[in-house]
């Protein structure tokens, strides 16, 4: 008998997460039907290869994946899938108006879920490419990252010529984080991928994706954007990220501000607000250490130092710990920061300052709480209220004609995470749990973070 998990997703979504969808109705209702709608440009890949494309939308809704692993991880197909539940539930409300819905609502949402997005409210994953390639000890290329230099790298800078798959890794994580069939998929993509690592990963997560969408009966190929590096690369030096990076560093008071929305304290000034790359190519933030020196009220230089640092582990082994190999270490004069220019500073800057310059609206976390930090959403929160209040970036709305307003902060229920079968991790890849309709049966819980506001 044939089972039709868009339809057992969707009814346990409806029946356990409907509250997310009433208060993103709430929150968009107030729109005027004409006239609001913005345009952002996304890319996905299909048949292997990158396509970019523009969408218009009143309400951007973020998901993410990670490019610290090639393979689709559970988690991260939960948020995929939940994004995609959210967005077609709200703009069925947003078009009929606030009310339950039926069974024929419920058949007629789970033929719109077949089809890609469409409507105000647009799903998009935004994919952070200043992350270490095996943050998380659960990289099956991880052996010849470290070997070729590159495990310190940012994402955005790792090329692929000299990694390949890592034996020992799939021997022992086989069936827990990795299944022998996306262990050959990895390699059929190495040799195509142009020597991009992030062409690789996104190449083979949307692969995945798509054989996803075929099991779920859903179309979860929704688009992405890559930030912040691949946004700076393209950037001149008046654009807005450059704008964000420059203002954060105009004098000690407009770091002080950035210290506050962090929660932290300009006592010892160690926090860097973006990261300056070494010239060897590191750019791991936590490999990194560094110190502010002020002279009048203005930042006069930023000592950085790069040292070899435990990463995270797997949710496997706790014993199995990611390493970023480094050692360098400069001084970047405070004007390069005050007066911005990324291609003669390249440079991470932190997440809830570059964060300001994503389309989002709505943004749809993996369990806060449990998986991911409170802290985070504190600071990303605080910035954006400082914003609005014309504090720490200012003039964002006459310059960009963007509003800055604290998104809709959802959140994957950290009781609700789906997980493999056995082992019962989140970074399980799709392939190694076996029975996809194990996951189905976890249902779909999403829930409001009401208190970052």
């Amino acid at each position: 008998m044939n089972v039709d998990y868009c339809k057992v997703l969707l009814e346990d979504f409806i029946k356990n997460s409907w509250s997310t969808v009433t208060v993103l109705v709430e929150r968009l209702k107030d729109l005027e039907p004409e006239g609001c709608d913005r345009t952002a440009t996304f890319f996905r890949f299909a048949s292997g290869r990158k396509e970019n494309f523009k969408v218009e939308g009143k309400c951007f809704l973020r998901s993410s994946v990670e490019y610290s692993n090639p393979q689709l991880t559970v988690e991260e197909l939960q948020g995929i899938i939940g994004a995609r539940l959210l967005e077609v539930c709200a703009n069925h409300l947003l078009k009929n108006g606030l009310r339950e819905v039926d069974r024929v609502d419920i058949g007629e949402l789970c033929e719109v879920l077949k089809k890609p997005p469409q409507g105000c409210v647009v799903p998009f994953l935004l994919n952070t490419d200043d992350v270490e390639p095996d943050r998380y000890s659960m990289n099956p290329l991880k052996h010849s990252i470290v070997e070729s230099g590159q495990s310190a790298f940012p994402a955005a800078y790792v090329k692929t010529d000299q990694l390949k798959l890592d034996e020992a890794f799939m021997k022992k994580y086989d069936k827990s984080l990795i299944s022998e069939a996306e262990g050959e998929l990895i390699t059929k993509n190495l040799h195509s991928s142009n020597g991009s690592y992030m062409d690789l990963v996104d190449s083979i997560k949307y692969q995945q994706i798509e054989e996803m969408s075929k099991f779920f009966g859903m179309d979860l190929s929704i688009g992405a954007l890559r930030m912040p590096l691949s946004t700076l690369q393209a950037e001149e030096k008046d654009d807005l990220l450059h704008y964000i990076i420059s203002e954060s560093h105009r004098d000690y008071e407009a770091i002080e501000q950035a210290y506050s929305c962090m929660g932290r304290s300009m006592t010892k000034r160690t926090t860097l607000l973006t990261i300056p790359h070494s010239k060897k190519g590191f750019g791991s933030k936590r490999a990194a250490r560094g110190k502010l020196h002020f002279e009048d009220g203005k930042l006069l230089d930023v000592t950085v130092k790069y040292k070899t640092t435990e990463l995270y582990p797997n949710g496997v082994d706790p014993k199995d710990i990611a390493i970023a190999q480094a050692d360098d270490s400069f001084t970047v004069e405070g004007e390069k920061l005050a007066d911005y220019s990324f291609k003669e500073t390249p440079s991470s800057p932190q997440f809830f300052l570059y964060s300001i310059g994503s389309p989002e609206d709505a943004a749809l976390w993996h369990g806060v709480g449990a998986f991911a930090s409170p802290q985070l959403l504190q600071s990303y929160s605080a910035a954006r209220n400082a914003c609005k209040e014309g504090k720490l970036i200012k003039n964002l709305g006459q310059k960009y004609n963007i509003e800055v307003q604290v998104p809709l902060q959802l959140n994957l229920a950290p009781e609700g995470m789906w997980g493999h079968p056995v082992h019962r991790n989140i970074d399980a890849s799709v392939g190694s749990v076996g029975d996809l309709a194990y996951l189905a049966s976890r249902g779909m819980r999403l829930e409001h973070l009401s208190v970052f506001k």
